[in-house]
This record gives structure tokens, sequence and C-alpha cells, in this order.
């Protein structure tokens, strides 16, 4: 019998919420050593933030980072301890923060040093958004094509292609106006600031760069095990100085999310599973293509969903 082909697909920023990830520490151990793991990695109780704390605590991208990775990792590590196995899907991906846990899963990156490079990301990318403040919008409607020329026009920057129709653009709070106008007037449905700490994946990203450069080249990457459908190019890598070069090419360049997926597609995977916080991905899948079979994996029922349909 034919072997279904599967991807792993992992969140970003934008996905957290407070408390999320509580059910996974209270009933799966393995998912609790996690969250223990990256306390003890950051030297902080980021669990204490993402159960009790705020809503804004939690949006702060230093916090927001390792939280949502945390969780993510914690939640294939519960269907892992579940299952009795390693699972090793044909595929894994990410969406812009995502990508950091998906190396985990691909084996690419251990827990400690992946939880390390997405908190070292998180602090200089609020120090980026501190030294050149901005933010990013939602344009839906139009094309990709059109939006670049929005962008030509108001000096602002294609961040994330997700959909057809649904691309996010960054850049500086008054051409972000501009632009959301201007793609208005040209047609888009919708025009809408999005709730994030800055212009993530553009030119404003710039002052992080260096930086984080030296901390990717400082961690001990392995060449993975299962390949990693890359952000900016929408191919797949494993070898790690493509790992490495991808993760510093992700800083201030597109998600190629749309791509990623349909280049899956088209190698006939069957089933996506969402892996970490909310379904912001699984809606995004179902856009792209409605007859997908997408599963969101968050919490402990989810786990055990997975578990049977996979035993």
């Amino acid at each position: 019998m034919k072997k279904e082909k599967v991807a792993f697909l992992f969140p970003g920023q934008a996905s957290q919420t407070p408390g999320m990830g509580l059910d996974l520490y209270k009933n799966s151990i393995a998912a609790r050593e996690v969250f223990h793991e990256s306390d003890e990695i950051l030297g902080r109780k980021l669990s204490q933030v993402i159960f009790e704390g705020s809503k804004e605590e939690l949006t702060r991208t230093e916090n927001a980072q390792p939280s949502i990775a945390t969780v993510s990792i914690a939640a294939w590590r519960a269907i892992e301890s579940e299952m009795g196995s390693i699972q090793i899907p044909n595929y894994t991906a990410g969406h812009s923060l995502g990508e950091y846990s998906s190396l985990a899963t691909a084996g690419a990156l251990s827990i400690k040093d992946t939880i390390g490079l997405v908190s070292k990301r998180g602090e200089l990318m609020e120090k980026a958004c501190n030294d050149s403040p901005g933010g990013m919008s939602a344009i839906i409607g139009i094309d990709s094509v059109s939006v670049q020329e929005v962008c030509e026009e108001t000096g602002t920057f294609l961040s994330n292609i997700n959909t057809s129709n649904q691309v996010i653009i960054a850049g500086k709070k008054e051409n972000l106006v501009n632009a959301m106008d201007l793609a208005s007037r040209l047609g888009a449905k919708k025009a809408i600031p999005l709730p994030v700490g800055g212009a993530f994946h553009s030119a404003l990203m710039s002052s992080a760069q260096n930086e984080l450069d030296a901390v990717i080249d400082n961690a001990n990457f392995e060449d993975a095990v299962v390949p990693i459908v890359a952000n900016t190019s929408a191919k797949p890598i494993t070898d790690k100085k493509s790992v490495r070069d991808e993760l510093k090419t992700q800083l201030q360049n597109c998600v190629l999310w749309s791509d990623s997926i349909n280049y899956m597609i088209d190698e006939k995977v069957e089933t996506f599973y969402e892996i970490g916080p909310g379904s912001v991905l699984s809606g995004m899948l179902k856009r792209i293509d409605s007859n997908l079979n997408v599963k969101s994996i968050g919490n402990y029922n989810q786990v055990l969903d997975y578990v049977e349909s996979r035993s």
C-alpha cells in the first residue's frame, strides 16, 4: 500500500495567545520538559509569561518568538512521546519564525540551539524595531505583482506572500498608510494594519543583520534528515550550509509561503499538520487550495487525534 506523504508546518509570530500550551504542559511529560528546558536555556521563566502574562507582554517580539517556538516544539515532542517513535514527515516548513521550529523537527538544530537562536533573534528584531520603527499590513484581494507595484510607489516592502491574494507588506508607518490607500484604489478588498511590533522581513531589520549572522554562525547545525522547504526560495534544503544561509537571508527578505505550499502540493503531499499554537497556517492553506487535508495540532486532544490517525 502506498504510504501517505505528509508535511509538518510551524506557525510564526502573531499566532501567540496568553495561556497557549498550558494544556500540553499539564497532560504531557514530554511537553512539560520542553517548557522547563526553555526556561533553563533562557535563564528566565518564559513559561510564566506564556501561561500567565498579558496579551501585550506576550506580543513583545522578544517574548513572542521564543514562546511560539517553545509551544510548537512542545507539541511536536508530545506527539513523538505518545506515538513512542520519532515522526519523520516527508517535508517540514515554518512560516518566518516557524522556520526555526521546523529545523528542530528536521534534525538540523537541537532544542537548546533552536530556543537560544529564536530568543536572540527576537531580542535583535525588537531592537531593530526601536531603531527603525515600522509596521506591517495585510493586502487582500489583489495579486503579488500589483502589491509589488504598490510597494515601489510607496517605499514599502513585500514581506510575506501567503496566498495568491493575501500579501503582507512592511515599512514605515506613514508609508504603510499610503500603501494601504493605493492598494484600495487598485482594487484590494481589504488593507489592514497588523498587530506586530515592527517591519519584519524588510530592510528596516538591517540593524539586526550582522549580529544575527554571528549568532547563526556560532550555532551548532547538522545536515537535516528531512527536507526543509525554505521561506526565501520555496525549495527544499538539507545541508547545514544552506540552512545557515537561509536563516540569514530570511531576516530582510520575503517569505514565499504560497510558493512553498504549492511546491509540496506538486510533490504529492497529501496531509499537512500545523504544529503549534493557533490555526493561522491552516486557514492560509485552505485559501491556497480548499481541497487540502489540513490538521492543527496545538493542544493535547489534537495530539491524541494525530496518534489515533497514524496508528
